[in-house]
């Protein structure tokens, strides 16, 4: 009996670690469900409205914004761990689907528009599942913060561009945003007063609620005034443009065609990969954050996997791409949800949505819709308060920010993303190939070594060179050290007889740096100059001796700390016989 129940806890395990909802639905406390529901029905009325903007973004009909929300949050709660997170469309990811549309060359709201964004968000959902069978949330880390917010700023500030025309009820062309401005401006003498009016009205208001009222609702209550606008003053028979029939009911699950994806390969592939690097960062970032927040623990892969599977399931229903909303999970969490039933109960509203009242939208006018947009991209991507501090903190990341807002508003959001990753691994390898290897000197009357630049009073000694090397020692850094000391030795005068390196920067070595290493001992021999070593930590000093580089050097040549290595180049009357710390700085 003991042995069959322990066969069937260790099925349930199994099952769990896939479908996390069968080990807390159990458990579910029903003192709970109160805060839940009320929780759900808050986020749903602010997700419901955002997502037909959203998939306006997108480039493709309104509804299928709401087809992804639903999907989103149903999937992800079944199958995320976190408590509080809500999954739905985002802005950023509907600009990267809007730019893909662009350079795709497809019709905006077009049956080609929205096969090509529910390929690119099926194609998503299957990376996101390889980075979770493959463990690799390291790929994240390739867009740098930085980038990710210029990127998001410049995202923000084209589709802002894209909307004004809505507000003006004019058009415009060209095929990036300074192009487009400029055809904005070019075409406002044929600004639609009534359209304008309208626009001007629904900014307002929403943007009033925003900072008088910050807990109301302002899209649902734009949402709602602008359907009562319609229906009381006829705005379709003023000539004020409106969303168009948006159907009743659920959508209908089809696999993109893989002839399309083949064909479309190029663009569906760096639009997804884009994607990919924006979800993750959000979904982990996100999911992290409300873990600490209430003290339980999160599993990134599941998340990866709930994620995946979230934009699978929104692909299959020609829904757009899905991701956590920091917005919507922060709502979630205020309004009182302690588990994923929040998540259903939203789901849920916005199936009843999609079945009861789809069809009210269809008189929603494109100015208030544009509205919406421009709120929510304005608020939620352009973070004025992190460029602030980029300016102030770091110049360089500073203007990589800049940079990656001028490649998005110059060559587009899904170029911008190219550009983003392509910053990040210049600045990468830059930083990779130039670590900090400054020369170290002596702290007078103690044992502590620190750089020279930093503190210039710093006792050296003739013929001594002691550096420290601040960096993994592997294949794209190791040159540089072997050149930073053929430079300094160069430079000095009376010639050097002795070299220390300080190894306690360097965590992590390959076998091009330990080899560099032997060449410095080879070098050093052929100089009559003594290489020690100082501070080698375990796995380096193990790779060291398994390439045969601490038996040319010698054992006795390898130090605890820079003053064991350093004691006898020290002048009589200068040495510091306490020996009372190893503090290095």
């Amino acid at each position: 009996m003991a042995e069959a129940k322990a066969k069937k806890q260790s099925g349930n395990s199994g099952i769990a670690r896939f479908l996390p909802i069968v080990t807390w639905l159990p458990r579910y406390d029903r003192s709970w469900l109160r805060g839940d529901l009320i929780a759900g029905l808050t986020v749903a009325a602010l997700v419901v409205p955002k997502s037909l903007g959203y998939a306006g973004i997108a480039s493709v009909p309104i509804q299928h914004g709401l087809y992804a929300a639903a999907i989103g949050a149903i999937i992800y709660a079944i199958l995320g761990t976190s408590k509080q997170i809500a999954t739905g469309p985002s802005s950023a990811l509907a600009a990267v689907a809007a730019s893909a549309v662009v350079t795709a060359g497809v019709a905006a709201g077009s049956e080609d528009a929205v096969a090509l964004v529910a390929a690119i968000t099926f194609v998503t959902g299957i990376l996101f599942l390889l980075l979770a069978l493959f463990r690799m949330g390291w790929i994240s880390q390739f867009l740098s913060k930085a980038v990710i917010t210029g990127f998001l700023f410049g995202a923000a500030i084209e589709v802002v561009i894209g909307e004004l025309p809505k507000v003006t009820g004019t058009s415009v062309e060209g095929s990036n945003a300074w192009q487009k401005l400029f055809s904005w401006l070019q075409s406002l003498p044929e600004t639609d007063p009534a359209t304008l009016v309208l626009g001007v009205i629904s900014l307002a208001i929403i943007l009033g609620l925003r900072f008088t009222l910050p807990k109301v609702p302002g899209a649902l209550v734009l949402v709602i005034l602008g359907l009562l606008a319609s229906a009381i003053f006829n705005l379709g028979e003023l000539g004020i443009a409106l969303v168009g029939e948006v159907p009743r009911g659920l959508p209908s699950l089809a696999l993109p065609g893989l002839q399309f994806i083949i064909e479309n390969i190029a663009i569906i592939g760096a639009a997804a990969v884009g994607l990919l690097l924006i979800g993750f960062s959000q979904s982990a970032g996100d999911a992290r954050e409300f873990a600490a927040r209430h003290k339980y623990r999160v599993d990134i892969n599941q998340e990866s996997m709930a994620q995946g599977m979230a934009n699978l399931g929104s692909g299959l229903a020609q829904g757009i791409p899905v991701s956590t909303s920091l917005s919507a999970s922060s709502l979630n969490d205020s309004a009182g949800a302690r588990t994923p039933v929040a998540s259903l109960t939203t789901g849920v509203l916005i199936i009843l949505t999609l079945i009861l009242l789809a069809p009210l939208f269809s008189f929603l006018p494109k100015a208030v819709l544009a509205a919406i947009i421009i709120d929510a991209v304005v608020f939620g991507m352009m973070d004025v308060q992190e460029m602030r501090r980029l300016r102030y903190v770091s110049r360089t990341d500073f203007w990589i920010a800049i940079a990656a807002i001028l490649g998005v508003l110059s060559a587009g959001v899904l170029a911008g993303v190219i550009i983003g990753i392509f910053l990040s691994l210049v600045w990468l390898i830059y930083v990779s190939t130039a670590p900090g290897m400054p020369e170290l000197g002596r702290q007078a009357g103690t044992q502590v070594f620190r750089s020279i630049d930093e503190f210039p009073d710093s006792e050296t000694y003739p013929g001594l060179l002691v550096l420290r090397f601040d960096s993994g020692l592997f294949f794209a850094s190791a040159d540089a050290l072997e050149d930073r000391i053929r430079e300094l030795a160069l430079q000095a005068d009376p010639p050097l007889h002795t070299v220390v390196i300080d190894f306690e920067g360097i965590n992590f070595i390959d076998s091009q740096g330990s080899a560099n290493i032997a060449k410095l001992v080879d070098l050093a021999k052929n100089y009559d100059i003594e290489l020690r070593l100082t501070r080698v930590k375990v796995r380096v000093m193990e790779m060291l001796r398994r390439d045969g580089v601490i038996d040319s050097l010698g054992e006795d040549r390898v130090y605890g700390n820079v003053y064991e290595a350093v004691a006898d180049q020290i002048p009589a009357g200068q040495t510091d016989g306490r020996m009372t710390t190893s503090e290095d700085i």
